[in-house]
């Protein structure tokens, strides 16, 4: 719903592919979350993601120029991520999502410093395989 209201607001109206890619995005962002948030949370989850990934796949990629014609690394990299940072905000104590002893502000530095491991872990994989190939 972000992605076509944002659409509806620069352009005048909404696009069929539009709608797709940010039903993609809030899939996308839902999945890392999707067993330790609730219904409000993943409603939550969905409009942050669908704002951040129409960034990530339009403005920035027009700024930077990086060649990615599916917007792989803007709906699902970085809506991915987003959901990942954001279920420390939402995770839920009832669904067994909240860590005893841990603040929101703690679960939240834990969640970007697996999301950097992962990051750095498949950038040097990913070297490594197109070096051998």
């Amino acid at each position: 719903m972000t992605w076509i209201l944002i659409e509806r607001i620069r352009f005048g109206q909404p696009t069929a592919v539009g709608l797709a890619t940010g039903a993609i995005a809030g899939l996308a962002a839902i999945t890392p979350a999707s067993g330790n948030v609730g219904p409000m949370g993943a409603i939550a989850i969905g409009l942050a993601a669908g704002l951040v990934c129409y960034w990530a796949s339009v403005i920035l990629k027009a700024r930077f120029g990086y060649d990615d014609a599916l917007d792989v690394v803007g709906v699902h990299g970085v809506g991915g991520l987003v959901g990942t940072l954001l279920v420390a905000v939402f995770a839920s104590a009832a669904l067994g999502g909240a860590v005893e002893g841990l603040d929101i502000g703690a679960q939240l530095g834990v969640q970007a410093f697996a999301s950097i491991a992962v990051a750095a872990y498949c950038m040097v994989v990913s070297f490594v395989i197109l070096k051998v190939l």
